[in-house]
């Protein structure tokens, strides 16, 4: 098949629904039995929902199964520069010929009804972990968790929910109690959850229907403890202590990652070198991620400056930032920020004016749910920053370094503008 295949697939898939976001499992159920059910065929599986830190959690667990010589099929979404980032097979990328070949079994199966595109590309995922062995299966929500297309497996071996946060209310609700309810719909009946940091309010709420579906809870602050101490990380259950070092994931946030990601790690029975390997080893991209290699990088290194990353969208994410920012070397900071009209564009510019001098706005290049630079450039205003809008990421950085020649230049604001970048600075 030739190299365009999938991409011709994937289109296909995009015109058969009208909306991008339609949440019900109906679908995803009819397609799944067209399949054969490759959802009851999988390694065991670990499912994960959260606000924040979901992703980063996974790829700590994935990266302690790999560390001691297994191997998971992972789901994520969404990816940031090929398709094929977001279905990886016992521990590689899939295939160019195998996505082309399981997407096309899809939409074989699925005919002419209406199914969205996150919808049929999780079933292709499913199909491809069904064909082939691995350890475990780590599934990642992509919006919410009840009516999740990630949530269709009956019996996982466990799931885990990171921090809860406000984030797509217009399609999970209002308050912190209502997307917790949405998030907590991934608990299965018996099966164990790991509970990270969370508002109380979501707690409650969490804790409440574990209990109504016999689900045993394993929650920080209750069953589970992790800080930081000299320069270590420390985890603490009913099993014992570990001093491992530091997540490699950089940032204090990805401390209370890792201690999601060890007490689902010590549940499932692995070992120190797992341990070890979790934190040692993981990989996430547009998550603080210093850029080391394009030419936007090229034009950063010729003025003495840094280039970051990061895809974070919310005012949590916004918070971790800031706090990610305390930790390195002391150096002038200055944004680049694309954001979608879904996010809370204020709240997020609020907490990140604390931190940097300035900020230019950019649009985001082929996304119709952009905000215009213009718009991000005001609420930038509002918020206290010196701002003004670029019509490029490339001149947005030129006019920094113009003003700032040895600065640290952190792209932000969206998952779709990271992936923008990644394409070609990675």
């Amino acid at each position: 098949m030739s190299a365009q295949s999938s991409d011709i697939l994937l289109d296909r898939m995009m015109s058969l629904h009208p909306k991008i976001i339609d949440l019900t499992l109906d679908r995803v159920h009819r397609l799944l039995a067209a399949l054969d059910h490759p959802e009851r065929k999988l390694p065991p599986v670990i499912h994960i929902a959260g606000t924040n830190g979901k992703g980063s959690t996974l790829a700590m667990i994935r990266a302690g199964i790999e560390g001691a010589g297994g191997a998971a099929h992972v789901y994520t979404s969404p990816h940031l520069a090929r398709f094929h980032e977001r279905i990886r097979l016992a521990g590689s990328l899939i295939e160019e010929d195998e996505l082309s070949t399981i997407l096309d079994d899809c939409l074989a199966a699925n005919g002419p009804e209406a199914i969205t595109y996150f919808e049929i590309t999780t079933c292709a995922g499913l199909l491809a972990f069904a064909r082939e062995r691995a350890d475990f299966t780590l599934l990642e929500t992509g919006l919410g968790g009840r009516l999740d297309a990630t949530n269709v497996v009956e019996a996982p071996a466990l799931t885990i929910i990171t921090p809860i946060d406000l984030d797509h209310q217009q399609f999970l609700g209002d308050t912190i109690e209502e997307i917790a309810g949405e998030k907590a719909g991934i608990i299965k009946r018996g099966v164990p959850v790991v509970v990270g940091p969370q508002p109380e309010a979501a707690l409650d709420v969490i804790e409440a229907r574990a209990a109504r579906l016999g689900a045993p809870v394993l929650a920080y602050g209750q069953h589970w403890h992790v800080w930081e101490e000299c320069g270590r990380l420390i985890f603490q259950d009913e099993t014992g202590l570990l001093d491992l070092p530091l997540p490699n994931l950089v940032g204090g946030h990805q401390v209370m990652n890792a201690g999601a990601a060890l007490a689902a790690m010590r549940h499932l029975g692995m070992d120190e070198t797992a341990f070890e390997a979790a934190v040692t080893r993981a990989e996430w991209p547009a998550r603080m991620q210093r850029l080391k290699t394009g030419p936007l990088v090229d034009m950063a290194t010729k003025s003495g400056a840094e280039l970051w990353l990061d895809g974070g969208h919310n005012p949590a994410a916004a918070k971790a930032i800031v706090e990610s920012l305390s930790r390195l070397p002391d150096r002038p900071t200055h944004l680049i920020c694309g954001m979608l009209n879904t996010k809370d564009v204020s709240g997020f510019m609020q907490i990140l004016s604390n931190v940097a001098e300035s900020l230019k706005s950019v649009s985001i290049p082929g996304q119709t749910a952009t905000i215009l630079a213009e718009e991000t450039r005001d609420f930038a205003a509002v918020a206290g920053l010196e701002s003004s809008d670029a019509p490029s990421v490339e001149a947005a950085l030129e006019m920094i370094l113009a003003e700032a020649p040895r600065a640290r230049v952190l792209i932000c604001g969206s998952l779709y503008l990271a992936g923008e970048i990644l394409k070609e600075n990675a």
